[in-house]
């Protein structure tokens, strides 16, 4: 859509921060007021529209969409989203090793397993591995604590992790990555580990090069939203 507005402001509101287009404050698409909790963040929407040219586009107002995402969905599905993030912890991608070829096997033990540990630390959380793809059961003691921990997320930090544990495909990587334990890079490379070993051996097509780096994009502005959030 063409350009609609001049200026954009940033300016404190009751409950936080509120970014206005030519002194019309942005709404989400359910017409919520866009209230922001952190100035930063406002900030940082405001300038997704400042960087705006003749044509407004949709693709680079990630942070205006997850922020719009927290307000209108997850506020009013809190505990259902939660528990959605949650189910990942159960068949969780980090707990299936290889086998073989050994190369792989040892690169899962080396990425993941610090994780596991991390995990089964920071949320008292211990879960447990298996070599192949045969669904284990988790402990009911590290799936509730793992639950718990997504459900304490207020909604605009529980939409960031929804983000980033969809586009990971494993809640603990997810954690990792919100929480700081993985910058971006991290986290990709985690949560890619198996496809990147793939392509190695086989090289890449231009449908995986392309779905790869959607679901990178995914994990940084999940990664940047929660920085700018708390910052």
């Amino acid at each position: 859509m063409k350009r609609f507005y001049r200026t954009v402001t940033v300016a404190a509101e009751a409950g936080g921060f509120a970014v206005s287009l030519d002194d019309k404050p942005l709404r989400t698409p359910a017409k919520a007021p866009l209230i922001l909790p952190s100035r930063t963040l406002a900030e940082a929407i405001a300038e997704e529209w400042r960087a705006q040219g003749l044509e407004v586009k949709l693709d680079e107002l990630g942070l205006t969409r997850l922020a719009s995402t927290a307000i209108d969905l997850v506020s009013q599905r809190h505990r259902e989203v939660a528990a959605e993030v949650a189910k990942y912890a159960g068949t969780d991608l980090v707990c299936y090793r290889a086998s073989h070829p050994p190369e792989l096997a040892r690169r899962q033990h080396e990425a993941w397993q610090p994780l596991i540990d991390w995990a089964t630390l920071r949320y008292d959380a211990p879960l447990e591995t298996t070599v192949g793809v045969v669904p284990i059961v988790q402990s009911a003691v590290a799936l509730r604590a793992l639950a718990a921990a997504a459900e304490s997320y207020a909604p605009l930090e529980l939409a960031a992790l929804h983000l980033a544990t969809t586009a990971c495909g494993s809640l603990v990587v997810a954690l990792a990555l919100i929480e700081g334990r993985l910058d971006v890079e991290g986290a990709f490379a985690a949560s890619q580990l198996d496809e990147s070993f793939e392509i190695e051996q086989w090289g890449e097509d231009a449908e995986q090069t392309q779905r790869r780096a959607a679901l990178k994009a995914d994990m940084a502005l999940a990664h940047g939203f929660i920085r700018l959030l708390r910052g």
